[in-house]
């Protein structure tokens, strides 16, 4: 877990919870470069990359394409640690169900579906959707990012679309909404998470500060 480098790359694609997410990488690693950006080559050049995410994923992957994010993106897996975030994790994978149904990055296997808001909950009530507030997160795999936080710790989600867990090899975390689905997922110089660890107290600040250290 050492050997922390200082630039971080926050992707802006508009769709970011950007000044937040900056702030806490900022907070977690003091003497990072923490740079909010588009240009291809300060992702590039940098030694971390964050993709964030919210809001509608038709309008994300609109402006992924039109910025070309998609292919700074698939650069900067093979080369440095990336950790997508919320609706960035979303795009990594196949296809959503959202906005009539729209393909996505496909790095990831994998498709997002729509919570259904006629499940039943353990006391007979519906869900609400949006998934809104802190759930507990299973780990399923031991990695570098979850150094230091517990199995079922808290996190806080705001999603009303969810990455299904069938026929894919790399999730990392699960959670339960009425369904179980995808908190987290890894492949290689890939982590994903759909929490918010920037709005997460201390565990999200735990995986971040994670984040910074860990090497690949």
């Amino acid at each position: 877990m050492s050997g922390s480098k200082s630039h971080i790359a926050v992707i802006d694609y508009g769709m970011g919870n950007l000044h937040s997410v900056s702030k806490a990488l900022e907070h977690v690693c003091a003497h990072a470069q923490v740079s909010i950006t588009s240009d291809p080559t300060v992702v590039a050049d940098a030694d971390r990359v964050v993709f964030p995410g919210v809001g509608a994923i038709g309008d994300c992957m609109t402006e992924i394409q039109r910025l070309k994010i998609d292919e700074v993106l698939n650069q900067a897996i093979i080369d440095k640690p990336v950790l997508g975030i919320c609706v960035g994790m979303q795009a990594l994978l196949q296809h959503s169900e959202e906005s009539n149904g729209v393909d996505c990055l496909g790095i990831l296997p994998g498709k997002v579906k729509l919570f259904e808001s006629t499940m039943p909950d353990s006391e007979n009530e519906q869900f609400k959707v949006p998934h809104m507030g802190w759930n507990n997160v299973e780990q399923s795999i031991d990695h570098p990012l979850w150094y230091g936080i517990e199995q079922n710790s808290l996190f806080y989600f705001v999603h009303s679309f969810y990455a299904a867990i069938e026929h894919n090899p790399y999730v990392a975390a699960y959670c339960q909404y009425g369904v179980t689905f995808a908190a987290a997922l890894s492949h290689r110089n890939l982590f994903a998470v759909q929490f918010h660890p920037e709005k997460s107290a201390d565990k999200g600040l735990q995986l971040l500060r994670n984040f910074t250290r860990w090497t690949v």
